[in-house]
């Protein structure tokens, strides 16, 4: 299977998802990217299309985490206490053609161990 044609198929796995998830002002989207070397993460309202709240590897503090299990939940429990600070206590995961499975489930569960709803 060639590189294209991977990519191909999980922008339509991105596509369909987002059909049927969508942020608003009550209920933002929580979606989260793992490449090779970073984890990326957003708070997200598509009604206005805005990013509330945001998190990377890139920033200065979070330099040293991979993007592994162990770095998904460190990375996942400060997205959730930075939404929680925002004011947002429920919010729509949005797995970005991932499956729920690894590095994503460990960071759902610990962005619910904050105490968001999901």
């Amino acid at each position: 299977m060639n590189l294209g044609k991977k990519r191909d198929l999980l922008q339509k796995r991105r596509w369909r998802i987002r059909k049927k998830i969508v942020g608003t002002s009550n209920r933002p989207r929580v979606t989260v990217r793992f490449t090779n070397k970073n984890i990326h993460a957003q708070c997200i309202n598509d009604e206005s299309s805005t990013t509330l709240v945001a998190i990377s590897t890139n920033e200065k503090e979070l330099k040293d985490f991979l993007p592994n299990v162990a770095g998904s939940e460190h990375i996942g429990s400060l997205l959730g206490k930075r939404i929680k600070d925002a004011g947002i206590n429920t919010v729509v995961f949005d797995r970005a053609g991932r499956k729920y499975h690894g590095c994503v489930k460990v960071f759902a569960d610990s962005v619910r161990q904050v105490g968001l709803e999901f």
